[in-house]
């Protein structure tokens, strides 16, 4: 059974369980975005989700502000971290799987752009809003921002996807 969004009217009085469920589908299944955004949820009553996914941005965003290249916020790693990787053979959430399938196949190439990214940005993983667009674009994307080189910007980056990517899901879970 397909699981849906409760009504945004209601979430902040849910119990705690269905507000990191409704994260989940969201987001990614992880502690650290719990921890981060379980606050936005219980705090204050949204109209729209996505009102909801901006205040979770602007959380975000805070806490990329206490974090440096030379010492990143563990929290934030974790954040980042909860995507699973382009291409990888496992992924655990359904919407991730569903929203990766036009990059199947050429696994090695992509592999080794996950790996050289990896090294670049260590704790970082590559999140980028795929939007049905294949792997040549995705994969010279992440070549222009391995040659970037700029931490600071890759989490930039990998936060905004990381809620456009969520606002993109409601839509879908809501429609």
């Amino acid at each position: 059974m397909a699981q849906k969004l409760p009504q945004i009217g209601e979430l902040h009085s849910l119990p705690e369980g269905s507000q990191t469920n409704a994260l989940d589908l969201l987001f990614e299944p992880s502690p650290a975005i719990h921890s981060t955004l379980l606050p936005v949820i219980q705090n204050t009553k949204y109209s729209s989700y996505p009102e909801l996914i901006d205040q979770c941005r602007t959380a975000l965003f805070d806490l990329a502000s206490k974090s440096t290249p030379a010492n990143p916020n563990s929290t934030l790693l974790s954040v980042v971290g909860s995507h699973p990787r382009l291409g990888s053979k496992k992924v655990d959430s359904a919407q991730s799987a569903a929203e990766q399938a036009n990059l199947q196949g050429q696994g090695e190439q992509l592999a080794e752009l996950n790996r050289e990214y990896e090294e670049k940005f260590p704790g970082l993983r590559f999140v980028v809003f795929v939007n049905g667009r294949g792997r040549p674009e995705i994969m010279n994307d992440m070549r222009v921002r391995i040659d970037r080189g700029d931490f600071d910007k890759e989490v930039d980056a990998a936060l905004q996807a990381m809620c456009d990517i969520a606002k993109d899901r409601a839509s879908k879970l809501l429609a």
